[in-house]
């Protein structure tokens, strides 16, 4: 069973990342992990608007090869313990970023990659791997976008108007982490706008997704990330899938 990690809602395209795990994959649209062994389980975005594509190395293993912006990798299995992940610019052993992480056991962590590439950050989190509460959806938001300023962020229910509905979290700014809010299960749009906006119908949003129908017990990371500059800063959503139900939808 096999399940799709990377939803990106986009004005444009982003290059293609040209991405090579080694190890054993499991990936996370299956539910539970399953393994002889109590593995750990990392993956990894790349949120760093100006940066090159990364290698990504456990000590001398090569975990992700020419990991593009805006990328989420699968989950990739590690025996617990404590490792130093260096970001190599990518076809070089030029380190970027280098941090010490501790893995636990039968745990799923996200290393996220962020800020611009002069100042690269790399921050590990600990991912929802067990369903949300019945009837109910976990989302949890990080704000990694560097050119904009703070937001106001809308779930919008199917047939209903934004100006109908309050704001889920305010004023999010760079680095901001919600953590995971439990919400009921429904299809939504997010939607948001500049922090202290009173929507109205003549409100221009910073970011309009799509509608998106998310299935009980459903677990989700939600990134919001730089628009490659045209002419003006914009507003990009990525969403990373932490947990699926058994026979979930999505």
């Amino acid at each position: 069973m096999f399940a799709k990690l990377l939803h990106l809602d986009r004005l444009t395209t982003l290059p293609a990342a040209a991405l090579a795990l080694l190890g054993t994959v499991a990936l996370t649209g299956c539910g539970a992990i399953t393994s002889s062994e109590p593995l750990a389980q990392v993956r990894i975005i790349h949120a760093t608007p100006d940066g090159p594509g990364l290698d990504i190395y456990q000590g001398h293993n090569a975990l992700a090869f020419n990991l593009g912006f805006g990328t989420v990798t699968s989950y990739i299995q590690l025996n617990p313990g404590t490792y130093t992940l260096d970001a190599d610019t990518a076809g070089s052993r030029q380190a970027l970023s280098s941090a010490k992480s501790t893995f636990a056991p039968s745990t799923q962590y996200t290393v996220l990659l962020g800020n611009s590439v002069n100042s690269l950050q790399q921050l590990t989190l600990t991912d929802q791997s067990q369903a949300a509460p019945a009837g109910q959806i976990a989302l949890r938001f990080i704000d990694q976008a560097t050119r904009i300023s703070a937001v106001d962020t809308y779930l919008v229910p199917a047939g209903q108007k934004l100006t109908a509905v309050s704001p889920l979290v305010t004023s999010m700014a760079f680095g901001t982490n919600t953590g995971y809010l439990n919400i009921s299960t429904g299809t939504y749009s997010i939607i948001m706008l500049p922090a202290g906006s009173v929507p109205a119908s003549s409100s221009v949003a910073t970011y309009s997704g799509p509608q998106v129908q998310y299935s009980s017990g459903t677990a989700r990371t939600i990134i919001l990330i730089d628009q490659p500059l045209v002419t003006t800063p914009g507003l990009q959503v990525i969403t990373a899938a932490d947990f699926d139900s058994p026979g979930a939808a999505n």
